[in-house]
Parts: structure tokens; C-alpha cells; sequence
């Protein structure tokens, strides 16, 4: 049977999302990040959201524990998979799809918006006539470029057997436009969904009664099982 129930897990926190949010505080023009963009692990934060996605898997009526596992091929991706499903060893391995990853960003690989004005003026430029939604960088893609990835991963659940419940484990871009594939938003919509950032280590579910029936979040971008008593699993403020 096709799959009823998509879990959307966003990576946990990687050596680039620490050094971006740097390179933002600092005023950098770029994010210093030694290694290639598929290459980046997670930091100890990082682990630590992952394993708390798992105890929330664990914690899952045995009914209800996704059966279909999917992964971005990129390291943080996979990294937080490996440590998440480590929890249920008797689970099944996760499947890697390229259509997964996260959206290449070409020539604009590593820059910070400041960096773009400053190296890339031409680019910056498009990016304001074009849109946030549709502007494609030389060598990356646009997130509608990223939106027909996704399409294809859900026409291939669609086509063959498949659990009910399909775990993807992936990255923001790619969460965030699951929702406007399955729930068919505009550009508009998209822009106003994207202002809020779909965070590291976050959980959404979007279901539907079958393979007929129009998709609906049940929620979206949920960090409750990173918050424990003596606060959220991540870095102070």
C-alpha cells in the first residue's frame, strides 16, 4: 500500500549551521567551512538532537513506528539517522535518495547575504527580480528546482509498497517545501512559510486517509521533544 504518514525530521545542528550563524553575528561575507557541503557532520548538539528524535521514535506505539526510512546521502543527514534509529536496532536500515539533499547553491556556495551583495552583485540582483522562489544560481538550483526532487520521491512512494509511515530524515529547504508540495501553497505561501526556519532536529507530520486523499500537516517543524526540564537541547541564547 502507499504511504498515509510522512515524518520530517530536519538534521541536527552541523559545523555550518554554527559557523553561519558566526558569519551573520560577525558581518562575515563568508561562512569558513573546511570541508564540501555534503561532508559536513554534526556537532555535539547535533548528536544530542538526534538522539532525542530517537527517544521520541522510541517512545512511538509499536503500531505507529515508521517502517520506511529514507535519508538525504549528506553527512549531517545521515549522521542523525544512524544515531537516531541506533535506538531500535531491530528497525530497518534507511535507504539513501539523492532527491533528499539539500539544495546546491552554486556559485553562492558559502556566502552570507552580505557576502552575495558585496561578490555576486549580479546575482543579488536576480535574486530581487526573480524572487526568492524561482531565482536558480549559476551551478545550484531554485527551491522550485528542489519542489520537483520531491515530487518524484512521492510519485515513487506512491508507485510501489511502502509502510504506512515513510521517515525522512533531510534538511530545511527540503522539509519546508514538502509542505508546499503536499499541501499545493503558491510562491506567496511558500515565502511566508519559509520566514519561519524549519529548525535543527525538528519533527513534522503530514498525513492523509489514502493515496487519493489530499495530504494535511498534523504539525509542523515540532522541537517538544528537544525540551527537557532543565531546558531545550541546544546552545544558550
Amino acid at each position: 500500500m502507499a504511504a498515509t504518514a510522512l515524518l520530517l525530521v530536519r538534521h541536527g545542528e552541523s559545523l555550518a549551521n554554527v559557523a553561519a550563524a558566526e558569519a551573520e553575528r560577525t558581518g562575515a561575507e563568508r561562512v569558513e567551512v573546511p570541508m564540501r557541503d555534503a561532508d559536513v557532520p554534526l556537532t555535539a548538539v547535533g548528536a544530542a538532537q538526534a538522539a532525542a528524535v530517537g527517544g521520541w521514535l522510541l517512545a512511538l506505539p509499536a503500531a505507529d513506528y515508521p517502517r520506511s526510512v529514507w535519508v538525504s546521502p549528506y553527512l549531517r543527514a545521515r549522521q542523525t539517522a544512524e544515531i537516531a534509529l541506533a535506538m531500535r536496532p531491530d528497525g530497518h536500515p534507511p535507504r539513501l535518495d539523492e532527491r533528499l539533499r539539500d539544495n546546491e547553491t552554486g556559485v553562492l556556495d558559502r556566502l552570507t547575504a552580505r557576502g552575495i551583495e558585496a561578490r555576486e552583485p549580479a546575482e543579488a540582483e536576480r535574486i530581487r527580480h526573480q524572487g526568492r522562489y524561482y531565482h536558480r544560481p549559476p551551478g545550484g538550483e531554485s527551491w522550485a528546482d528542489v519542489a520537483l526532487r520531491i515530487r518524484s520521491f512521492l510519485g515513487g512512494l506512491d508507485s510501489e509498497e511502502c509502510a504506512s509511515t515513510a521517515l525522512v530524515f533531510a534538511h530545511d529547504t527540503v522539509v519546508m517545501l514538502f509542505r508546499v508540495v503536499c499541501e499545493g501553497l503558491t510562491e506567496l505561501e511558500a515565502l511566508e512559510l519559509a520566514r519561519t526556519p524549519v529548525q535543527n532536529g525538528s519533527i513534522t507530520r503530514i498525513v492523509r486517509t489514502n493515496k487519493s486523499a489530499p495530504w494535511r500537516v498534523q504539525y509542523y517543524n515540532s522541537i517538544t521533544h528537544l525540551t527537557r526540564p532543565t531546558g531545550k537541547l541546544g546552545r544558550p541564547e
